[in-house]
């Protein structure tokens, strides 16, 4: 994959937690970074189903790719995946 830099994300879509649905894909590939509004804990699901817990301030970006964003745990709101197009 190519270098990313925050001027060259171009796409988005808000992110809806869920234990058991997926998040939406963009040309075939998972968010490449997740922006969280809120403050709070955002668990994240990656491709091979391991999980991670991050606690964040209010205006993060996460640079994960993660699956899915759990509802189960997830106090953090406002949460939007970027892509890189």
């Amino acid at each position: 994959m190519a270098a990313q830099t925050l001027q060259s994300f171009n796409y988005a879509i808000e992110i809806t937690k869920s234990d058991t649905v997926n998040s939406p894909q963009y040309q075939g590939r998972y968010p490449d970074m997740l922006w969280v509004g809120g403050a709070g804990i955002v668990v994240c699901v990656f491709e091979d189903g391991s999980t991670a817990a991050f606690t964040v301030v209010a205006g993060t970006l996460l640079p994960i790719r993660c699956k899915r964003v759990n509802s189960t745990t997830t106090s953090a709101t406002l949460i939007v995946g970027i892509w890189q197009v």
